[in-house]
């Protein structure tokens, strides 16, 4: 059982939880994220989804979706997220290394919605989610900033 949720904890989930085998759309790590969540103290719950907006705020920068649409490109971000902690500190140093995500069309939206789900499992009730840092793209108006 998870005690909380700084960003080590994080990343240590995601690689806890991501399957030895292949998983394109990142389907099988979004459900063992909801069924690890889902066993842990709502507070892991909403704490997992502050990390992980603030994650995919980080990554919301001009330089890696320009020219994408909203949805391509937050859907872009979440699979970085996926490949875990290695793959996005070097498509944050580097973002050169974001363009494979882009060409490849490597998606991981069910990423999104594993705290929602371990939430509504807990709760028994639908979660409006209101985190601190917008997961949404183009948010991060400094990541746009001229």
């Amino acid at each position: 059982m998870l005690t909380g949720m700084n960003e080590d904890a994080f990343w240590q989930l995601i690689e806890e939880c991501r399957p030895t085998g292949p998983d394109p759309d990142a389907e099988r790590l979004a459900a063992e994220l909801s069924d690890r969540l889902a066993q842990s103290p709502l507070f892991v719950v909403t704490g997992f989804a502050e990390q992980l907006s603030w994650t995919l705020y980080r990554l919301d920068r001009k330089e890696h979706g320009e020219g994408l649409s909203g949805d391509a490109f937050l859907y872009t971000r979440c699979a970085v997220v996926a490949a875990g902690r290695t793959a996005f500190e070097s498509v944050i140093r580097d973002p050169a290394d974001f363009v494979p995500y882009v060409t490849d069309r490597i998606w991981a939206e069910s990423l999104l919605y594993a705290p929602d789900h371990a939430y509504e499992r807990i709760t028994g009730e639908k979660w409006d989610r209101n985190t601190r840092y917008s997961y949404e793209s183009y948010s991060n108006t400094a990541g746009w900033a001229d």
